[in-house]
């Protein structure tokens, strides 16, 4: 079904189809009037299936990358066929439901490009559902339900079932939208001209009274949206539907006055975001359900056939909260962009720390949970941390951090930096405050030291790009957890576990969360730590490693080695945290680190250094690398690489970089037998901005390289939409691998990504410039938007950036203009983001203890000349597989590189590309053709 403009001059009106519009009134609907927001009632006898309806809410304090949850959740229920709401001001708004008149229909200009309703096509003339009195709209969903209580799938007339993870619903069968998005997106809220006039305020003008189409959100809170109703919701911070503290859904009257509006409106699957407050009320909530239902109908509110169709409520939590307090999941919605904004804080701080030699408190939020203070202790390289969950290990706190910001201070350390979260506390349970901290600094040290408390400007600003492809990928799934729920199933909630979405029971999650709080409460510190993930202790300990100077961990000295560190390949955030983190374990374990400066060629040239305790201190903040790298392989010359070996006594070898650093360990191993002094252990350290590097899924300088993508897409974006409609062609960085592409725009919100996995074909071609036609023709009149399309460097070497912008320029005409934009090298430079640098010490920290447990001190000297045994299991690659970190032998990893495209044979991503065009529009347009 192709999209058709509403001109009244020869066209058939029979088969116009316009958008959903809110405000007609009563005697309009019995007049007949616009096409209906709802498909009109099935006939009796149930010859057409009920359509799912999925309604999403935020609760709780708001998180940036709710709106891009929001916008998935919306947005993937319409592409599977369902209709989609939002509920404002989280359940406040479920239990006030719509209480406001009908507002007047809008003036529609006979010239305006209409879209169709989602539902089978209908010569009848229908009003807008939500805009009919309550009692006409129960009339109706009842008409609906009785027709349909054998239904266990859709079937929209154009062969859609939304059981099919693997059908898209035709756009151009779905409603763009309702009119409501622009609304939501500008923050209006509850204007009150009553209130104004009271305060001497007639003649103020309330700009959220209703809009240019005579729209208001004033008492509205359960609103059908559309698809571009979430248009641009990407890259708001907080969430635009609000969110906000409701006492009156604690009590049974505010959730039965909730479950009556969600049957009003023929809702039941709900998806909540929010922390273990709002998801444990959502379960109740769903408990509840039966008896509510039955409550509603024994007071006549609901009829017979609302009870059958409405028997059990579905329900999908998705974590938003910036402590990153949930267990049973690495990562809540919005906590990594709360680390972005305090690291970026720390950063500017540190600075002026250095120039005074001062001492700085930071407090950072943390009640229950000390996330952020643990990760921006190690992505800063903070001295001291104070976190709930493991109180310093005497009771004479301040002697403790003193006695090591004193041996700090002995080395040359200028700066002196602790954090402290908002809930730290002692062994005692007694509360640490920054204003204490700062008294036992300044007696006993005598250190000029400062307090900065960075509260709320934690929770906002622009989501970091982790923060809109984890809330995108879960949204998705937390829909298709709703269609796939049963009245047996549990409540789920949405997580994920290093780089795999989960889902797990809702109240299982919610009760190991609490649990935390109350084994505090009881000075159970190991409890509250056991029930932290491996990531949390492990990042725990990196820290205690990177921040201590004391000799109590060395190990004997006939085990002490001499480890070389090595950058090969192409620079990448990440590296030199990475290198800092294995400096500081040589030298709490004894050891001696060894830089080998600009590679192999400079192993060549002998420009090789040990690195000190302080050299490395700032190292975690810098970009690039501080060693330097070149692409150059040990083949260059690889006699006197393993002479090298031999001069400088490596006993083991960390090697940090990209696809070249694993083809040196390839080549090293494979050369074991020849040149003896290659059989000690050796690590390679994946750290490239293409994430090309086979079997691992996550390579440092990848996320770096996202948020850098990010941030110059939104500004090309925000370009794009100034001044007329216009497509942006960006290309990106990233070899043969399509990641930075792919992942790019999903985070961006992209409508065509182009990938050297794919490549670029005239067919495919044809049915993208026929998609952006389409898709500007549906877009309002008068209104600019700006697209972008993602491509990646080496796509294809026909079809270039500048081939492509012409062929869109040419073939956009009237409807849009086409530019492009190369990031280049861009991508590659910049502060390294604050996941990079906390991976970095995670992953180096288990590198090192690989090469500790399986070194030999003297390794070269001790066994010059003669046949030794080595195993393949001592030339390794540290990789993230899924929710693992593995140690991967380099046969392992031969058999699923292609060597020749310099890439893995099968990547995890791969059907991120469909899902970006999934949610970009594409795949639905198309299929409406």
């Amino acid at each position: 079904m192709s999209p058709t403009s509403n001109h009244s001059d020869g066209v058939d009106q029979a088969h116009v189809h316009t958008k959903d519009l809110e405000g007609v009134t009563e005697d309009e609907y019995l007049d007949g009037g616009v096409d209906s927001e709802e498909p009109a009632p099935a006939p009796a006898g149930g010859a057409e299936k009920r359509q799912k309806k999925i309604a999403v809410l935020t609760s709780g304090g708001d998180s940036a990358g709710m709106n891009a949850a929001v916008r998935a959740v919306v947005r993937q229920a319409i592409a599977r066929g369902c209709q989609a709401y939002i509920i404002r001001e989280g359940w406040e708004g479920l239990v006030r439901g719509n209480t406001s008149e009908p507002t007047p229909a809008p003036t529609r200009p006979s010239s305006a490009v209409q879209s169709p309703v989602l539902g089978p096509t209908s010569n009848s003339k229908s009003v807008s559902f939500s805009s009919l009195p309550p009692s006409k709209q129960i009339e109706l969903d009842a008409a609906a339900a009785a027709a349909a209580l054998d239904a266990d799938h859709v079937d929209l007339g154009n062969g859609v079932e939304y059981t099919s993870a693997d059908e898209v619903a035709p756009l151009s069968d779905a409603p763009l939208s309702f009119g409501f998005g622009g609304l939501l997106r500008d923050g209006a809220g509850e204007g009150d001209l009553e209130e104004m006039a009271a305060h001497g305020m007639q003649n103020v003008v309330v700009a959220d009274e209703v809009d240019e189409q005579g729209r208001s959100l004033k008492g509205r809170y359960i609103v059908r949206v559309g698809w571009d109703d979430v248009r641009g919701w990407l890259g708001e911070g907080g969430t635009l539907i609000g969110s906000s503290r409701c006492p009156s859904f604690r009590t049974r009257e505010g959730r039965l006055q909730a479950a009556h509006n969600l049957i009003k409106y023929g809702i039941d699957c709900l998806a909540v975001c929010g922390g273990d407050g709002s998801l444990t009320g959502a379960d109740k909530l769903r408990g509840e359900w039966p008896s509510l239902v039955e409550e509603l109908y024994n007071e006549g509110k609901i009829d017979d056939a609302q009870k059958v169709a409405f028997g059990h409520l579905n329900i999908v939590g998705l974590v938003g909260s910036i402590d990153n307090d949930m267990s049973m999941t690495d990562l809540t919605i919005g906590a990594l962009t709360a680390l972005h904004r305090i690291c970026e804080s720390i950063d500017s701080i540190s600075s002026t720390a250095s120039s005074h030699s001062r001492a700085f408190v930071i407090e950072v939020m943390g009640r229950h949970c000390g996330w952020l203070a643990l990760l921006a202790g190690i992505a800063t390289g903070a001295d001291f941390i104070f976190i709930p969950e493991n109180p310093p290990a005497t009771e004479d706190w301040e002697t403790e951090m003193c006695d090591l910001l004193k041996s700090h201070r002995s080395v040359g350390k200028r700066k002196s930096i602790v954090i402290v979260a908002e809930g730290a506390l002692d062994r005692n349970l007694k509360a640490i405050k920054p204003d204490y901290v700062k008294k036992i600094l300044v007696d006993r040290l005598g250190l000029d030291t400062r307090v900065t408390t960075l509260g709320h400007t934690q929770r906002g600003g622009v989501p970091c790009a982790y923060d809109r492809i984890l809330p995108t990928l879960q949204g998705v799934q937390a829909v298709q957890a709703l269609l796939d729920a049963t009245p047996e199933t549990p409540s789920y909630m949405i997580g994920t576990q290093e780089n795999k979405i989960i889902k797990v029971p809702l109240l299982e999650a919610v009760a190991q969360t609490q649990a935390v709080a109350a084994a505090i409460e009881h000075k159970d510190f190991a409890k509250a730590m056991s029930y932290r993930d491996s990531e949390f202790q492990e990042m725990l300990q990196a820290f205690n490693i990177s921040s201590s100077l004391a000799i109590s961990q060395h190990v004997p000295k006939d085990k002490r080695l001499r480890i070389g560190l090595i950058h090969v390949g192409a620079p990448a955030g990440g590296m030199n945290a990475a290198t800092r983190q294995a400096v500081r374990f040589c030298h709490n374990r004894g050891h001696t680190p060894v830089a080998i400066y600009n590679g192999f060629e400079g192993l060549l040239d002998d420009n090789v250094a040990e690195l000190s305790w302080l050299r490395v201190d700032t190292w975690t903040t810098r970009g690039g690398s501080e060693l330097g790298t070149n692409r150059s392989l040990p083949s260059i010359d690889i006699g006197n690489v393993a002479a090298g070996f031999q001069r400088h006594g490596l006993d083991a070898l960390l090697v940090v970089g990209g696809f070249e650093a694993f083809h040196s360990v390839l080549i090293m191993e494979q050369n074991r037998a020849n040149y003896p002094s290659f059989q000690i252990p050796m690590i390679h350290l994946p750290a490239t901005i293409s994430n090309n590097v086979p079997l691992t899924d996550f390579s440092l300088g990848s996320d770096t390289s996202l948020n850098a993508l990010v941030d110059a897409c939104d500004a090309i974006k925000q370009s794009a939409s100034a001044s007329r409609n216009r497509v942006f062609v960006v290309e990106t960085q990233g070899g043969m691998s399509g990641y930075i592409a792919t992942m790019g725009a999903l985070a961006t919100g992209a409508v065509l990504v182009y990938t050297p996995e794919d490549g670029i074909s005239l067919s495919v071609l044809q049915e993208d410039v026929e998609f952006l036609r389409k898709r500007y023709q549906l877009d309002v009149k008068g209104k600019s938007e700006g697209r972008l399309v993602i491509k990646s460097e080496k796509s294809s070497h026909i079809y270039t950036t500048e081939v492509l912008t012409k062929i869109f320029k040419e073939e956009g005409k009237e409807l849009f203009d086409a530019r492009s934009a190369s990031l280049g090298h861009t991508l590659q430079g910049g502060v390294p983001s604050p996941l990079d640098r906390t991976r970095a010490a995670r992953l180096s920290l288990r590198c090192m203890q690989f090469l500790e447990q399986h070194g030999t001190p003297n390794a070269q000297a001790a066994h010059k000349g003669k046949t030794r045994k080595y195993s393949t299991e001592t030339a390794t690659m540290i990789a993230i597989r899924g929710s693992k970190i593995v140690y991967a032998t380099m046969d392992e990893v031969l058999k699923v590189t292609d060597m020749k495209l310099r890439r893995g044979k099968m990547e995890w991503w791969s059907d991120i590309k469909r899902l970006a065009e999934v949610m970009g529009g594409r795949s639905g347009l198309i299929a409406s053709g």
